[in-house]
């Protein structure tokens, strides 16, 4: 792989998006810490170099730094945001507090004759997160980039190719960012975006190699996209040494179990072991209403299981997950990132289960590149495209606390839901789509007689990244005919609710 582009991580909830608009751009991408010495970044032989954003303030003395030699490796080096003012600061230049803080987006002005930004509007919004900015640009650097509150919203120095933008190109927030990326990959950096997931797939199968070596693994298989991907990423770096548990808690779809246990009998010739856990999870759960509670207990419990399965497998040296990056931002797993979540597939090895390693190839991938991954590994369609389900399932879908009955209405009105989606034709245009029983009865009257049953809520986004989402517009008459169904062939149901909320403020699942 002879060209890469190396992100300097320093924190910024947006750092693993650059690196994803990099892939985007047909251009491998590879997250360092910002502690990574210069040294180690030259045997990397990077093409060029992107300094993430941060929550830090580069005028505080405990805010991170990379090495000074970062800017003297002779490969261009882009700062974005805090990355900006820490490349001003450590050339020369003056950062300062703003006398006014820009969030949120900023009409900006270009220099539309500068490289980084050819061929694009001389205005165009962009996204500005920041309190800091550089108010005395560096020696040898010019201001390429204005908005009305900040007069260097981006710098160039075209004689040792380092640059800095203020504002965030990563986000779809900003319109032309994507074409600002690839500007410096193209026309800075010389890129020839020939990378593509089938890249991926060999880097990552060389990386599992090397770091399972002779060893086997233990791959906790949920059934979902992640895991499937993660056991044919896998199987096709170390074949039969993949050792796979499926467990079922008892919180899983319609249907789903029996399909877990097809596929991955049929599909992959891995060794699978079911394991058919729901009494034990639901005992452990009984009389639980925390969503985070629930999702610790079922964490737990998920170890336990494991333990017990590795025991009578006998020793095996690794442990293996289909962890994605949402999850890890989500359960404030990254620098500067707050705990959304808890994920049970997320916070390192517990050292409980005794094994020597973590694999986690999925780790730095968003939902839409595992399912590119997945159709490279030759994955069917109709699995690698399935709708995202979280490891906890029915359990965090059941507001309140969980019984047989509850998860009896949330499993069969998702059932019903899924039907007629994908009967309108509508699965392919949503993102995800499913479910809740909330925690609410209300009066309705049924034969002529009252009743006093649950409400269902019916949640569908469209999303790109699963980090924001917008809520779907499902054609009215589809969802009248959901609704009817659910309420005539659901017992306990009397009334259903559309979820119309954005993410953020609210997230995709209710627990």
């Amino acid at each position: 792989m002879s060209q890469r582009i190396l992100i300097l991580d320093f924190g910024g909830q947006y750092t693993q998006l650059i690196a994803r608009r990099v892939r985007q751009a047909k251009v491998y991408s590879y997250v360092v810490p910002w502690r990574t010495p210069a040294d180690e970044l030259r045997k990397m032989d990077p093409t060029g170099i992107i300094l993430s954003g941060s929550p830090a303030s580069v005028r505080f003395t405990d805010a991170p730094r990379c090495d000074p030699g970062v800017f003297t490796l002779g490969v261009p080096v882009l700062g974005i945001c805090y990355g900006m003012q820490l490349m001003a600061s450590m050339l020369g230049g003056q950062v300062a507090a703003g006398d006014k803080r820009e969030y949120g987006l900023a009409q900006t002005t270009f220099n539309t004759t500068h490289r980084l930004f050819a061929d694009m509007p001389r205005q165009s919004p962009t996204w500005m997160s920041h309190n800091d900015g550089v108010t005395m640009l560096p020696p040898g650097f010019v201001s390429i980039a204005h908005t009305a509150d900040c007069p260097n919203a981006a710098m160039a120095d075209d004689d040792r190719r380092l640059y800095g933008v203020q504002f965030h190109p990563e986000v779809t927030h900003t319109p032309e960012g994507m074409r600002i990326i690839a500007s410096f990959l193209r026309h800075i950096c010389g890129c020839t975006g020939d990378w593509d997931m089938h890249g991926y797939a060999e880097t990552a199968v060389a990386r599992i190699r090397e770091a399972v070596g002779t060893g086997s693994v233990l791959l906790g298989l949920s059934g979902g996209v992640d895991s499937a991907v993660t056991a044919a990423l896998i199987y096709r770096a170390i074949g039969d040494r993949l050792h796979c548990v499926f467990v079922d808690h008892g919180f899983m779809r319609k249907g789903e179990p029996e399909r877990v246990r097809e596929v991955f009998t049929s599909f992959f010739p891995v060794h699978l072991t079911c394991v058919d856990a729901a009494d034990r999870f639901l005992d452990k759960l009984k009389g639980v209403s925390d969503p985070e509670q629930k999702r610790k207990i079922i964490g737990s419990e998920f170890v336990a299981v494991f333990r017990e399965e590795a025991a009578k497998l006998g020793k095996l040296d690794h442990f293996a997950q289909g962890t994605i990056y949402p999850d890890v931002i989500e359960s404030g797993a990254v620098p500067g990132s707050n705990v959304i979540k808890s994920h049970h597939n997320v916070g390192g090895l517990p050292r409980e289960l005794g094994f020597t390693s973590l694999v986690e190839p999925l780790r730095m991938l968003f939902k839409d590149e595992v399912r590119a991954l997945g159709l490279v590994l030759g994955l069917p369609k109709d699995m690698v495209q399935r709708q995202p389900f979280p490891g906890p399932g029915l359990a965090i879908r059941v507001v309140g606390d969980l019984t047989r009955e509850k998860l009896h209405i949330v499993r069969e009105s998702d059932a019903i839901l899924r039907e007629e989606i994908d009967r309108a034709h509508l699965t392919d245009t949503l993102s995800q789509f499913f479910t809740v029983l909330t925690n609410v009865r209300s009066v309705g009257v049924m034969g002529d007689e009252r009743t006093y049953f649950a409400a269902v809520a019916i949640r569908a986004v469209i999303t790109d990244d699963f980090m924001t989402a917008d809520w779907a517009r499902i054609p009215y008459d589809t969802l009248a005919h959901i609704s009817r169904r659910i309420v005539n062939e659901v017992p306990g149901v009397n009334r259903v609710l559309l979820d119309v909320t954005t993410k953020p403020p609210a997230s995709i699942e209710w627990e």
